[in-house]
């Protein structure tokens, strides 16, 4: 099958990536979003055999590919505020002295960072285990863990758990 032509994209394009625009911001209430997945959307579209398709069908077309994209969207985001809230909830531990100012100390800290320093000191990972698991790249894993152990050290100082150095 012939590709669509550029010039026929092109007015494709401008007479349906406002309402798809406004479709995707509908749903997803996010600008940025909205801008992100119309553009995966029409991208996908080029790449696909539609020159066949009539022009009603090429806009369900990229429509239903906005949809599939939003859905995809909201499951990562869903997956990802579900790995936040584990690790948010505090895991029970045997009473120590300072346990609980310790605890709403780390509690304190960005969610990356306590799980840089979980994976770390908890699981006893090792940096390319630590890049994996976040999804940063090794390099970034040293300096990030890093700025965790000082924000920590710094948070327990001024609460007087430690004494400062």
């Amino acid at each position: 099958m012939p590709e669509l032509s550029e010039h026929a994209f092109g007015e494709f394009y401008r007479r349906h990536a406002r309402a798809l625009w406004a479709y995707v911001y509908r749903v997803s209430g996010n600008a940025a979003d909205a801008d992100d997945i119309v553009q995966e959307a029409f991208c996908r579209m080029l790449s696909a055999e539609v020159s066949e398709l009539s022009e009603e069908d090429r806009r369900k077309y990229v429509f239903r590919i906005a949809g599939n994209l939003i859905v995809d969207r909201w499951r990562r985001s869903t997956r990802e505020l579900s790995w936040l809230a584990r690790l948010k909830t505090p895991v029970e531990e045997p009473a120590v002295e300072h346990d609980d100012e310790v605890t709403r100390m780390f509690a304190e800290l960005k969610p990356r960072e306590r799980a840089l320093l979980w994976l770390a000191y908890v699981e006893q990972q090792d940096h390319q285990q630590i890049a994996e698991s976040l999804g940063v790249s090794r390099g970034s894993v040293k300096v990030l863990l890093s700025r965790a152990r000082s924000r920590l050290r710094s948070l327990l100082t001024s609460a007087r758990i430690i004494a400062r150095a």
